[in-house]
């Protein structure tokens, strides 16, 4: 019928490009000053050690959406991603080597991990970055790893014409295959909910609620249903900032406030509420604004 592959392709993009996950943006390492130079007594220059931590998967523990990690190492020894875990964050690739010490050295370093999505180069995450001692790092935060589907025919009834969408997702161990399938299907909803206003439904015969009015449904998706660029979903999602009506909750100055967000990334928070069906600091309903705080509220 066709339908299979019209719901499988798009759910295939957002498990690719909307997923939410974490790696290292900055590091910080004793004795080095930048990417190409070395540690004495640690076997890996610098490049490589980077190379080996950007293969090592980090979980922040407690719902944090970013942390700054220090580690301290006495040689000999090998490091690998389960010496990285402590109560802050837990290492979801444990068997990946990060360096090998000889006898009488030391390493030292700081590790800046955040959260976001996609892929964000070195050269961005260096304007968030407000040590010179971090080395800015290219983060690859999707932890879906592959998606991909495949549509098969099922007999109904002895009616051939239905079709089945077997998804096989791989994922990086920071979320599970069928967490990251829910996630998919959230974002795709929202995205398909714009629509819902520009449809004529017929008005129930009950009074509505103010819990089901359209506005209040689009207010309370996650920010991802806008298709920000990385960057800007990843400067909100640091500041906690989760729901489309808490930007619409904000005034024009507190947006621009928001830690690490400059001017591009303001404009395209703007313009994309708007084609959502809002603006920022909006006069909205005083129930629809009300529903909204406490759903602001529980999500906290």
């Amino acid at each position: 019928t066709g339908y299979a592959i019209s719901l499988a392709h798009p759910l295939r993009r957002f498990l690719l490009s909307s997923s939410v996950g974490y790696a290292p943006i900055a590091i910080k390492i004793e004795g080095a000053k930048h990417e190409f130079d070395s540690v004495r007594g640690m076997l890996e220059d610098i490049s490589d050690f980077i190379l080996n931590l950007k293969e090592i998967r980090f979980k922040l523990n407690n719902d944090a959406t970013e942390a700054e990690i220090n580690y301290s190492f006495a040689g000999p020894c090998t490091i690998t991603g389960a010496d990285l875990n402590n109560d802050e964050v837990t290492v979801v690739t444990p068997d990946a080597p990060l360096a090998t010490l000889n006898e009488d050295s030391t390493l030292n370093f700081s590790i800046k991990i955040a959260q976001g999505i996609g892929y964000v180069a070195s050269e961005d995450t260096y304007e968030e970055i407000e040590d010179d001692d971090y080395i800015a790092l290219d983060a690859y935060f999707t932890p879906v790893r592959s998606a991909t589907y495949k549509i098969e025919n099922v007999l109904v009834e002895d009616n051939p014409n239905f079709e089945r969408v077997v998804m096989n997702i791989k994922t990086d161990g920071q979320i599970s295959p069928i967490d990251a399938f829910r996630n998919s299907l959230e974002v795709m909803y929202a995205q398909l909910a714009v629509f819902n206003s520009e449809i004529s439904i017929k008005a129930p015969s009950t009074i509505e609620r103010v819990e089901e009015s359209p506005d209040l449904k689009k207010l309370t998706t996650n920010i991802d249903s806008l298709g920000l660029s990385a960057r800007s979903f990843n400067c909100l999602d640091r500041s906690n900032i989760k729901l489309v009506g808490e930007i619409v909750l904000m005034s024009t100055n507190d947006l621009k406030n928001v830690k690490n967000l400059g001017k591009k990334s303001y404009d395209e928070i703007v313009e994309k509420v708007q084609e959502f069906g809002f603006t920022v600091g909006a006069d909205l309903d005083d129930d629809v604004a009300t529903a909204l705080k406490k759903k602001i509220e529980a999500a906290s």
